[in-house]
């Protein structure tokens, strides 16, 4: 709304303005200018000394010589009412900003400022929900999920045989993403194992992890690898190089927290240290509160991100490791980065009806952004066109996980979007794989006319697995009863 810049001026100064004439209205100190365009924006200028500005013509406006601070406002809608709060706050500016982890699971905003009052600064909509509340205020949950005793022998079938595929299906690709996607889709049989007491496959599961992923650790992984890139000061793969496109189950592991450590140092640097090795927060946004994915790469309309829950599992899975080694630092900054990459993706990327976040007929027509841009928003994603709506969804849910349950805490919302993606589903051609991301969220308000469609898939996500569609199916709890982690955010609209 407001667009504040801060210049000390030597002689002469001038401004013009591409939108035609400026007629220029002094105030009686000559410390403060209206401007009124031709497209009815209004602009005030304010000056921390009197300066005497003309209109030489009829988009020029000049001064002579001027030593100070010069402040320019764009009155928002060019309403009045507004201009008395601009004029108070007038003479109180930034001139630094940090954002600052000052406790456990809190992030505060510091200003250095100069001149005398109070700072008026901007705030977009997620920043408004986060303000609004209580700081006290500490939601406990009390009804965890569980699976069910009388579930356990479907889970344990189907757990029995993507067990035995992990030797009969060795992983091929040399792609850090798919083979990350692969590895991951393992570890999660090794942990639905342990809740539905089936141990009798760990050893194996143990073994194919030890296998798949100590050569990546130790450099000894053929066809790709991790490099140290001093240049930008990050780690990316020998292929990445040369192509721009819970508890251990193996406590032996620990030997490997050095690793392990650099690859989540990587993207969740929070220090300041002038000789890191990484940049601090890599892909997160301090002040949108959520991440970016397009690195270095320069997009006419800047920054973007498509997969917000990838985003989230990252900071989640960083959490996750902080509780292997114990290590609170890292479970409180981890937990808090994923809470507020999961309040970005519910206010930016989930759209919900009568929102008015975006345009009505934007809003009417989705039920998710694609991808979000720094300057606009997309149906589509990179891979696939805007009728594609069972990738969107699966693009924003994937890996299925524990926290996706978090991520999608809005029943309603939710019961929404599946009924806005189930007719794209008919569409010849669709994937198996994205069927089941579909069914998963269906699961959460129809659990036996999801289970059945479950049952019935003949493929999976390469990130995903039947044992891992039936543990979440199984573990929604009591058909009817929804899961409101978070809250009621049905009115976030009205809050924003």
């Amino acid at each position: 709304m407001i667009s504040v810049s801060l210049w000390t001026f030597p002689p002469p100064i001038s401004a013009s303005f591409s939108s035609g004439e400026a007629p220029l209205s002094p105030a009686l100190s000559r410390t403060k200018y209206t401007i009124k365009l031709n497209n009815n924006q209004t602009w005030l200028i304010y000056t921390s000394s009197p300066i005497d500005l003309t209109s030489s013509s009829l988009s020029l406006i000049t001064s002579g010589g001027f030593s100070g601070i010069i402040r320019i406002a764009i009155l928002p809608d060019s309403d009045p009412q507004y201009e008395a709060t601009l004029d108070q706050f007038s003479s109180c500016y930034p001139v630094s900003g940090e954002a600052v982890f000052t406790k456990p699971f809190s992030l505060e905003y510091k200003w250095e400022k100069k001149g005398w009052g109070d700072l008026l600064m901007l705030a977009h909509p997620l920043h408004l929900q986060l303000l609004s509340g209580d700081d006290c205020d500490v939601t406990i949950l009390e009804d965890f999920k569980g699976i069910k005793e009388d579930s356990y022998a479907e889970i344990i079938s189907a757990l029995r045989k993507d067990v035995e595929a992990l030797n009969s299906t060795p992983i091929t690709t040399t792609s850090s993403y798919f083979y990350g996607k692969l590895i991951a889709r393992a570890a999660r049989l090794a942990l639905i194992a342990e809740e539905v007491a089936y141990l009798d496959v760990i050893p194996a599961i143990r073994k194919y992890l030890k296998d798949t992923i100590e050569p990546w650790l130790d450099g000894s992984f053929n066809g790709n690898g991790f490099l140290y890139d001093r240049k930008w000061g990050g780690i990316v793969t020998k292929q990445g190089a040369t192509d721009s496109g819970a508890d251990l189950i193996d406590p032996a592991w620990g030997k490997y927290r050095p690793q392990a450590y650099s690859l989540a140092a990587d993207f969740l640097n929070v220090g300041r240290r002038s000789n890191s090795h990484y940049p601090r927060l890599r892909c997160f946004d301090l002040y949108k509160l959520h991440s970016w994915a397009g690195g270095l790469t320069e997009f006419a309309d800047g920054r973007n991100q498509e997969s917000t829950s990838e985003a989230v599992n990252a900071y989640y899975s960083a959490a996750l490791m902080g509780l292997a080694y114990g290590d609170t630092h890292l479970v409180a900054t981890g937990s808090m980065l994923a809470a507020l990459e999961i309040q970005a993706a519910q206010t930016w990327w989930h759209v919900r009806e009568g929102d008015s976040m975006y345009g009505e007929d934007f809003t009417r027509e989705n039920r998710l952004v694609g991808v979000l841009w720094a300057t606009k928003r997309d149906s589509g994603l990179w891979f696939a066109p805007p009728e594609w709506k069972e990738c969107r969804l699966g693009i924003q849910l994937l890996p299925l996980l524990p926290i996706s349950e978090v991520l999608f805490s809005d029943v309603g919302f939710v019961r929404d979007l599946v009924k806005w993606t189930l007719p794209a589903l008919s569409r010849d051609g669709v994937g198996e794989g994205w069927k089941g991301f579909v069914y998963s969220l269906e699961g959460i308000y129809n659990k036996e006319g999801a289970l059945q469609k479950i049952r019935n898939l003949n493929g999976y996500d390469d990130g995903n697995s039947l044992t891992n569609l039936l543990w979440w199916i199984h573990s929604r709890g009591e058909e009817g009863k929804e899961f409101e982690a978070g809250g009621n955010r049905g009115k976030r609209g009205e809050n924003a």
